[in-house]
Formats: C-alpha cells, structure tokens, sequence
C-alpha cells in the first residue's frame, strides 16, 4: 500500500476523509500498514478491509494493491467460482497410496451485512457470532456437530457454555492442531483481530472431526475440511456442502462478480482457498543418509 501512495501522493487526500455506511474510514484499512514496516525483502500487502463496502469506497487505492498481490488482476477482472460439487476433477493424487497422509481444504467466509473484524464492535461480533451459530446448528447427516466457544468466552450462544469450552477440550483441539490461538503477530493486532479476546470465539465441528469451523479469528469463518488419506476430492465436496448448505439457510456471504469472495485481506480474494496434503517421504531422508555415508 505505501508503494501505491508513493506513486500517487493525491490517493490519501481524495479517500481519506471517506466512510463506508458501517464506518469504516481510509486509516482503518491502512493501519496494517502504517504499523508495520515490514521487511526490505517481504512485502505484506500493508492494508485490510473493514467491512465490504471498503472494497468498492476505495477501490482507487485496493485496486491496484489487489493487482500487486495477485501478479495481475485488473480493476475490471471477474472472477470465476464454481461450487458445484460434480464438477471436482476425479484424479487420484498418489494412485499408489503410499505417500499422502492426510488431506486438507480450508478457505474463509465473510457474512454480508456486518463489519469485518477488524472494525466491528463487541456487540456485533457477538451477534454475528449468533447467527452463524444458529446456520451452523442446522447442518444434517455426516455435517451434523456442535460449536465450543473458547475457554473465557462469556457470549454463550447456544445458551450452555457461559465460560466456554473447558480447558481439556480447548487443550485436545489445540495437540492436533484443530484450533486457532491468541493472536500476537503485529500484523493481527495493528489490525484488531485481537480486540475483546476470546469473546464470541469459537469452534464448531462435526462429529466426526473431519469439518472444522472456526469463528471470529481473522474472518468471520474460517472453514477446514480434512481427512486420513489421499481422497482430496471428498475433503473438497465436503467443504463446498457445507459452505453451500449454510448459505441455504438465509445467511449469504460477501462475493461479488470482480473480486469473488470477500474476505478481510486483500490477499485471500477470489476463492481464499488453501488445499494441501501431509506426505511422507521416508525415500527422501533414506538418500541423505546414503550421501552423508558416501563423503
């Protein structure tokens, strides 16, 4: 973002005195920036959403920040989505079966009509948290599980939890890396994420343990399917059913036909969507041992 100012000193003075209809001003989205220098040979993106509107209200500054970040996306580029889980491509990613492990879907969602986290209030955090609870409750069959508010939380959404999860709970999740944390990167706190921690934060899973959503860390949703073994294409319809069902209940996302799914970094526009495996590569360290031997 700074590199963006520089080439047009006039940016700041045409946007800075703007607010979107949730409040959200030019130095909310650039704080990030502002407080972070960053690194000679790391450039962040150095700005963040406060709400949805932010994208299109200074759209003169996101813009050509979004085409930085992404090696290319003009301000009148679509994107393309598909959710259509008959359209998955059926290949079979280790057809031997002896290297992937587990594999994983993850990606983000932002529910239209509040404020992002970087600029939405306790009171709203803790309604939004509400309603997704409630959309989430409403998932059937192998979707079908239960929301923990984080130990200390005291929103209670689901009316049994005053203090939220206990701490064996929070700890179980957390060992096999099912849980998000306190945030305490400069980044995340320049950006507010970690305003009012832990309240209206929390985790819902399945029953099964192999759909995770997390709620209010650095978006609204944080969405994680994943499972034992190398059928990425079952991990990835089991995401988009259940992105798909719960938009199926009245509560609809940030998207639109340019930028895709909105999301609180610029960075994670379009899908937001993170796939990847565990492998195990027991050849890999047998040559090394084999080479350290030979010298």
């Amino acid at each position: 973002v700074t590199d963006q100012i520089k080439k047009n000193p006039d940016l700041f003075e045409q946007l800075k005195d703007k607010r979107t209809a949730g409040g959200v001003s030019l130095s909310d989205c650039i704080k990030t920036g502002i407080d972070n220098k960053g690194h000679p040979n790391i450039k962040p993106v150095g700005m963040v959403a406060g709400d949805e509107e932010s994208y299109t209200l200074f759209a003169a500054l996101f813009d050509p920040v979004i085409d930085a970040r992404h090696g290319g996306f003009k301000s009148d580029a679509k994107h393309v989505s598909d959710m259509n889980t008959d359209n998955i491509v059926k290949t079979d990613m280790d057809p031997s079966g002896e290297y992937v492990k587990t594999s994983r879907v993850r990606t983000g969602r932002s529910v239209r009509g509040y404020n992002l986290p970087p600029c939405n209030s306790f009171e709203e955090r803790r309604k939004l948290e509400k309603a997704i609870v409630d959309a989430l409750m409403t998932l059937k069959g192998d979707l079908a599980g239960a929301y923990f508010p984080l130990h200390g939380s005291n929103s209670n959404p689901c009316g049994d939890m005053a203090e939220g999860m206990t701490h064996d709970k929070e700890k179980d999740l957390l060992s096999r890396g099912n849980l998000f944390q306190e945030p305490d990167s400069t980044l995340l706190l320049s950006g507010g994420m970690g305003r009012h921690w832990p309240d209206a934060r929390g985790i819902y899973h399945n029953e099964g343990q192999n759909l995770f959503v997390w709620l209010n860390e650095e978006d609204h949703m944080r969405i994680v399917s994943m499972q034992k073994g190398r059928d990425m294409g079952e991990v990835a319809a089991r995401f988009m059913r259940a992105c798909n069902e719960v938009e199926a209940t009245g509560l609809k996302f940030m998207q639109n036909d340019h930028l895709g799914w909105i999301l609180t970094c610029p960075s994670n526009l379009g899908t937001g969507l993170r796939a990847g495996c565990q492998v195990s590569l027991r050849e890999l360290n047998l040559h090394r041992s084999e080479e350290h031997t030979s010298e």
